[in-house]
This record gives structure tokens, sequence and C-alpha cells, in this order.
């Protein structure tokens, strides 16, 4: 199974159980900038304990997920993944947690078509954003690639205001205005 199939594939099994997500990550950087391969699929989920046994569920069979790394998602560190048996990708989920940026970009998310599927996606802007933060975490030239690939593919309809507002506030403002000087 490909990358893009298992996403397909993701996206119904979320849609399907009706549990709240968006697209982050490579995937999503690659839909707002210059794809490039990933060897894992990203999601920002809301659920609550009521909800547990149905996303085991939506995932059960073809993928190794276990309820109590789903359950424990709902503490710190707020993530846990399943991993596709016959492919090895890895889905890493990450629930909805953290700074007022972290609530303002899961409030955000957007509405779109994805490879033949309807899917919630995080916007160009915070996409954007999360990798200049998770450069200052975990510095690797590919986070500021996929940045700078969303900028030049969709620079013009970005919102800027917006992006120097939460890039004070997350601090990246250095790294971002290096992304659009570049």
């Amino acid at each position: 199974m490909s990358e893009a199939e298992l996403l397909v594939d993701c996206l119904h099994r979320l849609e399907t159980v009706a549990i709240d997500y968006m697209l982050v990550g490579s995937m999503a950087a690659n839909y707002w900038g210059v794809p490039r391969s990933t060897h894992d699929i990203d999601f920002v989920v809301e659920y609550d304990t009521s909800q547990v046994d149905a996303i085991v569920d939506a995932f059960q069979g073809d993928f190794f997920i276990q309820s109590v790394s789903v359950a424990s998602g709902l503490r710190p560190p707020h993530q846990f993944n399943a991993l596709h048996h016959a492919s090895s990708l890895k889905v890493d989920f990450f629930r909805v947690a953290g700074d007022a940026y972290e609530f303002e970009r899961f409030r955000r998310r957007k509405r779109v078509r994805l490879l033949g599927q309807d899917a919630w996606i995080a916007t160009a802007e915070d996409v954007l954003l999360h990798k200049l933060r998770w450069y200052t975490i975990t510095p690797s030239g590919r986070q500021l690639a996929d940045a700078r690939g969303i900028y030049l593919v969709s620079g013009s309809e970005l919102d800027l205001p917006y992006l120097q507002y939460w890039a004070e506030r997350i601090e990246v403002a250095d790294l971002l205005a290096s992304v659009l000087r570049d």
C-alpha cells in the first residue's frame, strides 16, 4: 500500500467514526507546498474516553493499535500511534493540547477534497508555523524546506498578518522572516 492509499484509508476510517481530526505534518505540507516523500502520516485528533473504543475498532485488523495507548493519549504527552501491518507505515495521532496556538490551529482547520476523499486539514499558515515550531525543537533541514515549500507554492494566498501574529507568540518570528525573505 502506498502512502497516498494509506492516507485515504485513514481519512475514511476517521470520517466513518466521526472523530474530530485534521491532517498535519508532512502530508499536509505536501498539500500546501512542494511534495516530498514521507514515512508516516500525522493527525491531530480531539476525542474523549467515550471514543477510545471507536478509534481502536476503526483501525483494528489492518493496524496494530492498542486501546491502552489510545486511552493514554488523553494524558501528556497526548499521543498514540497505529502501525499498518501490510506496509509497516506508522500513523501518529496527537491530541489537541498545549497552548492557545494549538487550539487556534485546530479551530482553523479546513475542509478539502484530498485524493478523492473529503478531509480536514490544517491551514497552510498553520502547517508552516508548526514546521517552524518543530524546527526549534528538533532542528532539521526538512522542517525548513517544508516551510519554504509552502511559502513558494501558497505564498500569495497566505494570511501574512496571521502568520506574523502567531510567529511572535510561539517564538518563531526570526525563522518566519527568514522563510519570507528567501
